[in-house]
């Protein structure tokens, strides 16, 4: 399969400032999941804003 970059950025939440990998789904998530982390779009806007990236943040996130 070839990468959607260009489609993908559209979309893409992440607000990390020059990201190598914004666009990139595949590399992102295979970056995160290497540091036991999930990619900025599974946060909500205000949380990716926080680059804390953990699987905690993402459940306290998701509870409210």
């Amino acid at each position: 399969m070839q990468c959607q970059k260009e489609l993908n950025l559209e979309s893409c939440p992440c607000t990390y400032p020059n990201c190598p990998r914004k666009g990139i789904c595949c590399e992102c998530i295979k970056h995160h999941r290497e540091r036991d982390e999930l990619p900025g779009c599974f946060f909500s806007k205000e949380t990716e804003r926080t680059y804390d990236r953990s699987i905690d943040r993402f459940i306290r996130d998701r509870m409210g």
